[in-house]
């Protein structure tokens, strides 16, 4: 479950030989770590020169803010006198672009800053959404954002990344989830997430003590007795939730340990079963006091040629991957105690996005749940919650570990960031999305792909 080789090549006699030959190097992302600086350095907000240019100074000011999670920012407007300070992040403001005109200056002005940016910077445009009441123009310069930070994303270099914010326009610059994104989307702790955008579609969220930002949430994750799940489990209780871990019995022995270990409780469950719901709720209510996030991990494959599928191996995969999700979603909707600001976070696949050779079961199933997150999210809406997802590409796990040496090396290095991501990776995007200053991002996936070079 390691990649020894980002060793090999960032160190010594084999990073010299990598070099001479021309090997890929992959950098060591920059993860998250208790009391580490928020940013690798300092952050330069760039504006569109067309405008007003009041967004750009909200934002610097949100970043310089003590409600900025006290993170103690040091943050600039301009290049000025720091032309070759290393920064930490550039954060370029375009939510005032009404034509592509527009995009011409501040792409050149972010263009001047890529070779200073720090190992492990970032770079995060915030912008509005194009849709089809715009006018032609201004959807042709919102729309341009994208390929902007996609293309960004894929030439930078040392482990940095590229993600934007996206606004609707009726969303203020000061709503709560538009800073939570723009942490999120600063922090380590989106160290796999590349060539994204996290939508926020609503003033809904509340601020947080980001130093415990799940404090008196209660938490359920199935499938945690190993791999991610049992990263989310650790991940949520890190942020101060109290943490209900299931997986089915034959899992017992490890799912114990998971529980013991963050001082969790444990519930031996087959989710399949009809009243699983039913059971998740009570366990969690009397065990705990209430049930306030939902984490969707199990899931199973069985991978084969659609030619040869059988019917068992592709109704398992929809059982567990799906139908058991939305039979427990109804129940949580049904209940009484699933009604304060709840969140519920399922796992997809890039799989369900791209599609993958033998694996039209498990495909259907993960692209099946994007759609039921978008529709659920609307649900949960009128209770202030949320729905979501989150779709890992390749993660360093037991089952990846399993595949043959060359699929995984091509796997591996499929991606702007040429490596796999690990656990953690997936389980910080979950912990963001099932945070109660996440309140304004509903019925969106987001990749955790390092921006595989699969799919959308």
């Amino acid at each position: 479950m390691s990649d020894g080789y980002i060793s090999l090549v960032n160190g010594g006699l084999g990073a010299k030989v990598a070099k001479t030959l021309g090997l890929p190097r992959p950098s060591v992302l920059r993860r998250f770590t208790e009391g580490a600086p928020l940013t690798a350095g300092p952050v330069l907000v760039l504006g569109a020169t067309t405008g007003t240019g009041e967004d750009s100074d909200i934002l610097a000011q949100l970043l310089m803010s003590t409600g900025f999670a006290a993170a103690d920012l040091e943050v600039h407007r301009t290049v000025v006198g720091t032309e070759h300070v290393p920064w930490g992040a550039v954060v370029l403001v375009l939510t005032e672009v009404t034509h592509p005109d527009d995009l011409s200056a501040p792409a050149l002005d972010l263009a001047s800053t890529l070779r200073s940016l720090a190992p492990g910077g970032r770079v995060v445009t915030v912008s509005r959404t194009a849709t089809a009441d715009d006018a032609p123009a201004v959807a042709a310069a919102r729309q341009g954002v994208e390929g902007l930070l996609r293309s960004v994303a894929k030439e930078l270099r040392g482990g940095a990344t590229a993600n934007g914010v996206v606004l609707t326009d009726d969303v203020d610059l000061a709503a709560p989830s538009v800073g939570a994104a723009l942490r999120f989307l600063l922090s380590a702790k989106s160290a796999y997430v590349d060539g994204q955008t996290l939508t926020v579609g609503s003033a809904a969220g509340s601020a947080v003590d980001w130093s415990s930002p799940l404090d008196g949430r209660v938490a359920v994750v199935t499938g945690a007795a190993r791999g991610i799940g049992a990263a989310i489990a650790e991940t949520l209780a890190r942020d101060g939730a109290r943490v209900v871990v299931v997986d089915v019995p034959a899992a017992g022995e490890s799912l114990a340990a998971v529980a013991n270990r963050i001082k969790g409780t444990a519930l031996q469950l087959d989710i399949t079963a009809p009243d699983a719901g039913e059971r998740i709720i009570e366990h969690a209510v009397s065990r705990h006091g209430s049930i306030d996030i939902v984490v969707h991990n199990a899931g199973i494959t069985r991978d084969k040629l659609l030619a040869n599928m059988t019917p068992e191996k592709w109704d398992a995969v929809l059982a567990v991957n799906l139908a058991a999700q939305l039979r427990i979603d109804d129940a949580l909707m049904r209940s009484e105690h699933f009604t304060d600001a709840p969140r519920i976070v399922s796992l997809a696949s890039t799989s369900g996005i791209a599609g993958n050779r033998g694996q039209t079961n498990y495909a259907t199933s993960k692209a099946g749940v994007i759609g039921m997150v978008r529709s659920t999210g609307r649900l949960m809406a009128k209770v202030d919650g949320t729905a979501n997802a989150v779709a890992p590409g390749f993660i360093e796990t037991e089952m990846t570990a399993r595949m043959p040496f060359a699929t995984r090396e091509v796997a591996r290095r499929l991606s702007s960031v040429q490596q796999g991501g690990l656990p953690i990776d997936v389980a910080e995007a979950v912990a963001f999305l099932a945070g109660p200053a996440a309140g304004g991002i509903n019925g969106t996936t987001l990749r955790v792909c390092g921006q595989n070079m699969v799919g959308a």
